[in-house]
């Protein structure tokens, strides 16, 4: 049944894949790249969650009570830090992401995850804490209350546990405070970057912009950056000349890759994969060994004791198919075919592609993950 869904699997893959069309690989521009320098930002800050049921962290935890007795002194509370209980309050790391042109008073979401040994952040609520930039800069503050989306529960013999209860989320929770300087308006050039650097790609873009525009502004730097210069009549209106390009469609040149995960047995081949010509021998050699226990019974009115004798047994049987040509050009549907003839399971199929990747016949990358 196992194998019977595993080859289901490469069908499906093969239907998908390899018959597309030429329409099919069309792509927008802005679907394989984005304009240089609109990016996100990723924000990172410590704080507090209080307001716990006894399910925050221990007195273990001394960055807990450290932070907590700072927080009081700043509110004018003096208090000893080895006399304060934090059952309700964990410490946590609060992350976001600031996307690109976020303005002042903008509202971003964030994560909560906590950093000590609370048990969970239910119910509890994340007090002020500033989020910084990788140079140290401020740009959000967050605060609010955390979701969690499930619970913990526990006694003494048993407990009950749904999603992860340490760590959250605050829609919304965070408000902007600094904006992230960049502006399209008067640039004089834009580069696009492509997600996948491909260098017939990125000639197929510029080619595209400049028939687009019926104008020579667009020339590929390398594999991933294609530089365009804004015509003058576009330099007031950057945003209009992007919208224009990114819109255009183009075939993306893919690299063949064949990628396999050992854990699940899983194979998923590119539409480009090529096999050359090759001769496939599959076997398998199976050996059980095995233990049986006999009673040796002493002759009646003797000295002698009822013992328990092991006795071990091997069997082997080798299995063996027919030996499988592929031709030049196979496809995928091809080459799942000649596995599944001679009897090849989906661990066997991961050591036979590689075994053709070795031998030089697989004209494509392989990648394990």
């Amino acid at each position: 049944m196992k194998h019977t869904q595993a080859v289901l699997l490469f069908l499906l893959v093969s239907s998908l894949t390899f018959p597309a069309t030429r329409a099919a690989s069309m792509s927008r521009i802005k679907d394989i790249a984005h304009v240089q320098g609109v990016r996100d930002n990723q924000l990172l800050g410590y704080g507090l969650v209080v307001g716990l049921d006894g399910s925050g962290d221990s007195r273990q935890t001394r960055f807990t009570t450290q932070t907590l007795s700072n927080l009081l002194k700043l509110e004018g509370v003096v208090v000893d830090p080895r006399s304060i209980q934090v059952s309700n309050t964990a410490a946590v790391m609060v992350t976001a992401t600031l996307p690109p042109f976020a303005r002042m008073g903008g509202k971003i979401d964030v994560t909560v995850s906590s950093i000590g040994d609370a048990d969970s952040l239910q119910g509890g609520v994340l007090l002020m804490t500033p989020l910084r930039a990788a140079n140290g800069e401020v740009f959000a503050v967050a605060q609010g209350a955390v979701s969690i989306g499930g619970f913990a529960a526990r006694t003494a013999t048993a407990s009950v546990q749904r999603n992860q209860p340490t760590a959250g989320r605050i829609p919304q929770g965070a408000l902007v405070e600094r904006e992230v300087g960049f502006e399209l308006r008067g640039r004089p050039t834009l580069r696009l970057i492509l997600h996948d650097a491909d260098f017939s790609t990125a000639n197929r873009v510029a080619q595209v912009v400049n028939r687009r525009l019926s104008l020579s502004v667009a020339e590929p730097l390398d594999s991933r950056t294609v530089e365009i210069a804004v015509p003058e009549s576009y330099r007031d209106r950057v945003v209009e000349f992007i919208s224009q390009i990114e819109n255009e469609a183009l075939e993306v040149d893919r690299v063949a890759k064949v990628v396999m995960n050992e854990k699940t047995g899983t194979i998923i081949f590119g539409g480009q994969v090529k096999i050359a010509p090759v001769t496939i021998v599959h076997g398998a050699l199976t050996v059980q060994i095995g233990t049986q226990f006999a009673i040796s019974q002493p002759a009646p009115f003797s000295d002698g004791q009822t013992v328990v004798v092991p006795e071990h047994t091997v069997e082997v049987e080798e299995h063996s198919g027919p030996p499988v040509t592929i031709g030049e050009g196979a496809s995928i549907e091809d080459v799942v075919r000649a596995l599944n003839a001679i009897g090849a399971t989906p661990r066997d199929i991961l050591a036979i592609i590689q075994a053709i990747r070795a031998a030089g016949a697989l004209q494509s990358e392989l990648e394990i993950i």
